[in-house]
């Protein structure tokens, strides 16, 4: 009889759910894992005949996945949740956000709100996220601390902000934040321009040229809403898609968020330049932005992922909450049941952010020889049962509550809820405070 090879871990559950093509649902399935990678996927029993791991993890009612990859988010925003609801999107920033932030917005309050917003995304189950805020340096660092995979952009506009003054202070300073971190596997720095209506056409050529040199990603919101575009139009008699990709910017490396105004044409651009789209539908509803027609996306063969947004815009960081609402919304605006179906909605969440954020070689699906970014999610609720079809039942039935284990780059991040990284007390003392300093201005 061989001897069993020594491993860091391995886990047993009752489904391990790989997200491939095949759309595999593999049943009484482990993953053995050694230092941070995925070695092998395995029958329960095979696995423990061939392996000797020094932790051992049993979840025979659990679903294991791919960690849920958020391709947009403002993490810091988290302390701004709630405290303008109910508006449309230029009133909430014009009047709310952008002067809450004014007074606000410091290293400390990124870095304060960034350690709140990570700690809610692992206890959803999300492995890997993409920031779009101020002190990026700060987020990073944060990031990287509580050991999950991020992509960090430093913002661009043409107005000042507290980080920076003008364009090129922007990009000077986004840029040795990029330097800072360009040896950190597990942190990507990216450009991170507002929106076509927030940054002129000579910095965009900046961006677009740096971005190609430096093969960095870009990140922008882009035809968010119907005012956007029609403003785009009439400024400079393009769309603002069109104007972007006339001034270079439009490339695999372009991540387009939100979406929501889209032409036949537009889809045409997306499609020859390979950009990306990110899809964050609960934003979009919440703030009356409109609907992006993502099976119509799809079915083109535009790559579409999820984000969640902020959470001043949300009011949550749950990705398991966005990928029902994307999945039931995409059926409505298509007018069709079978439109984005739950393996679809799930590969959104998974393995289509991966290869918005260039990291489909790393992360994104559970195999051999991809990084060890996994959640765990407890199939065996009431509200879960029975169990016909195990994807479906993650992307229409389980909520977060339901993760229990989340391991990224082989760590064990949330161990049975319990965060291992950050302290939770810690957190919600901390939150509590900034709310008082939010409301008296002291």
């Amino acid at each position: 009889m061989s001897e069993k090879k020594a491993v860091d871990t391995i886990i047993e559950a009752g489904w391990v759910i790989p997200v491939n093509a095949d759309k595999e649902v593999l049943k009484n399935h482990a993953l053995v894992i050694n230092d941070g990678t995925i070695i092998a996927i395995l029958p329960n029993d095979q696995a423990l005949n061939q392996f000797q791991p020094a932790n051992h993890q049993q979840l025979p009612n659990h679903a294991l996945i791919p960690g849920f990859i958020n391709t947009h988010c403002h993490a810091a925003m988290s302390f701004f949740r709630g405290k303008a609801d109910d508006l449309p999107l230029m009133t909430w920033l014009n009047e709310h956000i952008w002067p809450a932030e004014s007074q606000w917005v410091s290293a400390e309050f990124v870095h304060d709100g960034t350690q709140l917003a990570i700690a809610e995304m692992l206890r959803c189950g999300t492995t890997t996220f993409s920031d779009m805020y101020f002190f990026p340096e700060v987020a990073a660092r944060v990031a990287l601390d509580a050991k999950i995979r991020s992509q960090i952009s430093f913002p661009i506009m043409d107005f000042p902000t507290p980080w920076a003054k003008d364009p090129d202070e922007y990009i000077h300073k986004g840029l040795e934040v990029f330097d800072q971190f360009r040896h950190q596997s597990m942190t990507r720095i990216m450009f991170g321009p507002h929106a076509p209506y927030t940054v002129s056409d000579e910095p965009l050529k900046r961006i677009a040229t740096l971005s190609e040199q430096l093969d960095a990603a870009v990140q922008m919101h882009i035809h968010e809403t119907p005012t956007e575009v029609d403003e785009g139009l009439a400024k400079t008699g393009k769309r603002p898609l069109q104007r972007l990709h006339d001034l270079g910017l439009l490339s695999p490396r372009l991540q387009c968020v939100h979406m929501t105004q889209i032409t036949e044409a537009d889809i045409q651009l997306l499609l020859q330049t390979g950009a990306h789209v990110v899809h964050c539908p609960e934003s979009n509803l919440k703030l009356a932005s409109g609907f992006s027609p993502v099976d119509q996306l799809l079915k083109a063969g535009v790559n579409v992922s999820l984000g969640t947004d902020g959470a001043a815009s949300n009011n949550d960081l749950d990705m398991l909450g966005e990928m029902r609402t994307a999945a039931l919304l995409a059926k409505a605006v298509a007018e069709d049941a079978a439109a984005l179906s739950a393996h679809e909605a799930l590969a959104m969440a998974t393995i289509n952010g991966a290869k918005t954020l260039g990291i489909d070689d790393i992360t994104g699906s559970l195999e051999v020889n991809k990084a060890a970014d996994i959640t765990a999610i407890n199939l065996d609720e009431l509200e879960n049962l029975p169990m016909y079809h195990p994807v479906s039942q993650i992307v229409y039935t389980a909520s977060s509550r339901q993760v229990t284990h989340v391991w990224v780059d082989g760590n064990l991040v949330l161990n049975n809820r319990e965060l291992t990284t950050l302290d939770i007390d810690y957190l919600k003392a901390n939150a509590l405070r900034w709310k008082e300093h939010i409301i008296t201005g002291q």
